[in-house]
């Protein structure tokens, strides 16, 4: 394992294992399990029976409450595979350990069985909304999936929860975890973990663009990465739906631009994009047998003033290729959190208000009238049973029973003072599992058990589901993938190559790698194998790979071992770095060459700046720094060393070291008097000592001696162990001007 900021502990026990099914693949496969945040059939429906019509929340004989647990209180939704409950939340709140955990329970007792500890670090998330995403699980493998707040990407043994791989999606990636803790939730499709987010890379991925990320679920290589249009107005959690439409498997998700795209989720081919809205979708959608795809937002639409609305999006019935459209469009139903409810020819979406409204899917028209399920919904609805299952965001719980007509009330309840509700009811097993922040209840009866087609395989097929197209149909090569798709390596290091073909429907195809030839704008191919270039620059290229008209490539970035320096004197950003090139431009500052971070670029004035390795450890970062001469109000500059930042604050008048910059957990400050048009030389020092992180840092005038004493120190026990050097920068009241970066190991 690779040195990570995770703290691991663990209670094995013996769990028994019911109804259990062994797919063609021999691994396990239980149709009563809810793997992933909608369910095993990704549409919010549960194939269990014998569940609860009605509840005591305070608990006691009778009062159908099998268990609470509050370890497990919070706002995530929980994921039941394997007889195990999964679920994110905050660890030691409000501590100088607070943290975020992925924690495993037994699914029939509430036991806690293990938690994966793992630090927030360099983000503007609040503490309140540690746990936005969800776990994913995999039954194939028996492994879980979490994107966690700072965008720590981890692939989790499901059994002894033990990370498997991890990447930081932050740093290798430019992934944005913002103020408003919008975090996605991974899916898992054969071979493949896909995640997504606002991302800002390198070269030309710089532009902040909606990603989205396919890793090989065994080692974390990067499979294949594609992006929406750049520039989205906001980040997104809508989670992907994957179905057989028109013959070929299509990904279908919500982005950050307001439009709705269909993907292929072995290539990340774009299918298809319609435009729901004029910002950032966060619902998930639902799809039919038929290929339609229903979606909602609650912003403004593409066209009118009016807010929010329900779509239908049709695909071509014959040609998998040809573009979608638009069936119908009912506005002014704002459902912007909570996603919608297919069943049958009926579509139940509930606005954030809660008010919830019923609609004919031929038409979109609105039947029965609305009803009112409380004062606000983040939440989505679970059918199962035959019942409808509500929680609204202040804990107003209510069954409904859909009629021909709408929805019949069969029971509601409020919970406790303190028991809100930001995740989604689930069930599994004869068990209702209702997430709140004052606990997780374990609802049944004394009598509940599993369903009788409890031996159905997840995702077997029906008679009704549509299934893929023949491969023999379609044996043309039309596209080629190389893996990794991306790479960061040292000078002289090789690296396997894997080609993939696919047809033009995404379908793997055999390849004659005979046939295939490689090209390298840097480095050499040999066979299969990638050799980067000797050199002590930081460099990029692309890797080709050809067969026939068909290409596929992949991007290398090659990064020397420290020591580096950079002075800026070919007159560019440096390509390597993450989330640089966009939001800094080079300039000769009297005649001396320099980069600035400019202060016009929308949304990206206060940014972070990556350069290399996320597994560099004791190190000291130096740059010289200056505010934009004249300016009134002075712009906060930094360096990022081992995941904390030194930052000299302007408005503030302060020099900071912190790791977490919207909780402040670990944060140490003192006075610092600087003014702009002024060159400043940041030294910041992270290490490593007796199990702390050790921060020392200092600033000086740069025309004068370097101080003998640090100007600041501070020690965090629960220790960031490792991460990429960079910068920070807020430059919204000025341009902030940077020279003379370099990093070394510590002496």
């Amino acid at each position: 394992m690779t040195r990570t900021c995770s703290r691991f502990r663990v209670a094995l026990l013996s769990l028994p294992v019911l109804f259990i099914a062994f797919a063609p693949n021999g691994h396990c496969a239980d149709s009563l399990d809810w793997p992933n945040w909608r369910g095993p059939h990704q549409n919010g429906h549960s194939d269990d029976t014998g569940l609860i019509d009605s509840f005591d929340p305070d608990g006691g004989p009778g009062s159908n409450v099998l268990w609470k647990s509050e370890t497990a209180a919070g706002i995530s939704t929980p994921i039941v595979m394997d007889g195990r409950l999964f679920t994110i939340v905050r660890d030691q709140p409000g501590t100088p350990k607070d943290a975020e955990k992925v924690i495993a329970l037994d699914a029939a007792t509430g036991e806690l069985l293990w938690e994966n500890v793992y630090n927030v670090f360099l983000s503007d998330l609040p503490a309140e909304r540690v746990g936005w995403s969800n776990v994913c699980g995999d039954p194939a493998t028996q492994r879980v999936f979490v994107l966690g707040a700072c965008c720590f990407f981890q692939c989790m043994d499901a059994k002894s929860g033990q990370t498997v791989w991890s990447r930081s999606l932050s740093e290798e990636f430019g992934m944005l975890s913002t103020y408003g803790g919008r975090t996605n939730t991974p899916v898992v499709f054969e071979n493949l973990v896909i995640i997504s987010g606002v991302t800002t890379g390198w070269d030309e991925s710089a532009r902040p663009a909606h990603r989205f990320f396919a890793f090989d679920t065994s080692d974390g290589k990067l499979v294949w990465t594609n992006s929406t249009r750049p520039l989205p107005e906001d980040t997104t959690y809508s989670t992907p739906v994957i179905k057989v439409i028109n013959g070929q498997q299509v990904m279908v998700a919500g982005s950050g631009d307001g439009d709705v795209y269909a993907f292929q989720p072995r290539t990340g081919k774009i299918l298809w994009h319609e435009a729901l809205s004029r910002r950032g979708i966060n619902t998930t959608v639902s799809v039919d047998d038929f290929g339609s795809v229903y979606a909602t937002h609650g912003e403004e639409n593409p066209q009118g003033t009016a807010m929010g609305a329900v779509v239908r999006i049709d695909t071509a019935t014959n040609d998998a290729t040809a573009p979608s459209s638009e069936r119908w469009r009912s506005e002014e139903i704002a459902a912007g959190k909570s996603s919608p409810l297919l069943i049958g020819d009926r579509l139940y979406v509930v606005e954030d208000s809660s008010r919830m409204h019923m609609l004919d899917i031929a038409t979109g028209e609105t039947i029965g009238k609305p009803l009112k399920l409380g004062t606000a919904m983040r939440g989505s609805l679970l059918y199962a049973d035959g019942k409808i299952y509500s929680a609204s965001s202040q804990g107003i719980i209510q069954i409904l029973r859909p009629t021909a007509d709408g929805v019949e009330p069969i029971f509601k309840v409020r919970l406790p003072r303190g028991h809100d509700v930001g995740g989604s009811p689930i069930a599994s097993h004869g068990k209702l599992y209702l997430p709140t922040t004052g606990g997780l209840f374990c609802l049944a009866t004394d009598a509940a058990s599993p369903s009788p087609n409890a031996t159905t395989l997840v995702n077997s097929p029906t008679n009704s589901a549509p299934s893929e197209a023949a491969v023999s149909h379609n044996p043309d090569v039309a596209q080629l993938q190389i893996v990794p798709a991306e790479s960061m390596i040292q000078p002289g290091q090789k690296i396997a190559l894997t080609v993939h073909a696919f047809n033009s429907l995404g379908q793997r195809l055999p390849v004659d790698l005979d046939q295939v030839t490689f090209t390298a704008s840097v480095g050499t191919i040999d066979g299969q194998s990638f050799t980067a270039p000797m050199t002590d620059q930081h460099i990029a290229g692309t890797l080709t790979a050809t067969l026939g008209d068909t290409e596929g490539a992949a991007r290398v970035r090659i990064i020397p071992s420290l020591p580096w320096s950079f002075d800026f004197a070919n007159g560019e950003v440096p390509i390597t770095w993450i989330g640089a090139r966009y939001r800094h431009e080079a300039r000769s500052e009297i005649k001396e060459p320099v980069i600035v971070k400019i202060s016009t670029i929308p949304k990206g004035t206060r940014s972070q700046t990556w350069f290399g390795p996320t597994d560099l450890h004791d190190y000291t970062i130096t740059a010289d720094v200056k505010a934009q001469p004249g300016t009134s109000k002075l712009p906060d500059m930094g360096v990022i060393a081992q995941r904390y930042t030194l930052d000299l604050m302007g408005e503030s008048q302060q020099l900071q070291i912190r790791t977490w910059a919207a909780q402040l957990r670990m944060a140490q400050s003192v006075p610092m008097n600087w003014n702009a048009g002024v060159w400043y030389r940041l030294k910041f020092q992270a290490s490593t000592e007796n199990g702390k992180a050790v921060l020392r840092g200092k600033v000086w005038q740069r025309d004068e001696p370097e101080p003998t004493d640090w100007t600041i120190t501070a020690t965090d026990e629960a220790a960031n162990l490792n991460g990429s050097p960079g910068l920070f920068g807020n430059a919204t009241n000025a341009e902030i001007f940077i020279d003379n970066v370099s990093v070394q190991s510590n002496p």
